[in-house]
């Protein structure tokens, strides 16, 4: 199915990780903990922002008067993460694609996560195995919807962007891999796989 692409890479939670419901869930107690409003539909578009993107975004949205920094907050966020990961995360359908092109075609992940939380979740999930490069939020200046994460993958992978297909199951990961030169799958669209993240 993708065998005229030279490498494959995937964004993570949505995508290669059913996870939604595990952010959901430290969402829901940070943001409480902070005393800034969820607005379920407004969290669902940011899907694929990094998470201290997202903080500001909503600080500035509901103009709150927080004294936390954006590093305290997406710590506290990534702590509830880490305590709750195997309670949730598990592959999605596309491990089928991932073990078709195991050993054949390099494979990267692009997230909008950091990478040590990518390394672990990945671990837990037994897809480390498969992955040859994990690009997280903290390794590029710009996160989707700039190319960048995609562009550090294929470097990674010692591929020409253009000899790359991107799976994602949100539209800044998909205008990302655009960017990027890249064909993007759009997850949902291709391979039924609905992200449950603020449904």
């Amino acid at each position: 199915m993708y065998d005229q692409f030279d490498a494959l890479i995937f964004d993570m939670d949505g995508t290669l990780v059913d996870s939604g419901q595990l952010h959901e869930y430290a969402w829901s107690i940070m943001l409480e903990k902070y005393g800034i409003p969820l607005d379920r539909p407004l969290m669902r578009s940011l899907a694929g922002v990094p998470t201290k993107g997202t903080i500001a975004i909503l600080i500035e949205k509901f103009n709150c008067n927080v004294v936390a920094s954006l590093d305290e907050m997406n710590h506290v966020k990534e702590k509830i993460v880490c305590e709750h990961l195997h309670e949730y995360v598990k592959p999605t359908a596309l491990i089928e694609v991932a073990k078709k092109y195991y050993g054949k075609k390099p494979m990267a992940i692009g997230t909008g996560a950091n990478t040590a939380e990518a390394t672990t979740i990945l671990k837990l999930c037994g897809l480390d195995i498969y992955i040859n490069a994990v690009v997280g939020a903290d390794q590029v200046q710009n996160p989707k919807p700039a190319p960048d994460t995609f562009l550090r993958c294929a470097e990674l992978l010692g591929v020409t962007a253009s000899k790359c297909v991107v799976f994602e199951d949100a539209k800044l990961g998909l205008q990302a891999a655009a960017s990027a030169g890249m064909v993007g799958i759009d997850v949902l669209a291709i391979h039924g796989i609905e992200n449950n993240y603020f449904l």
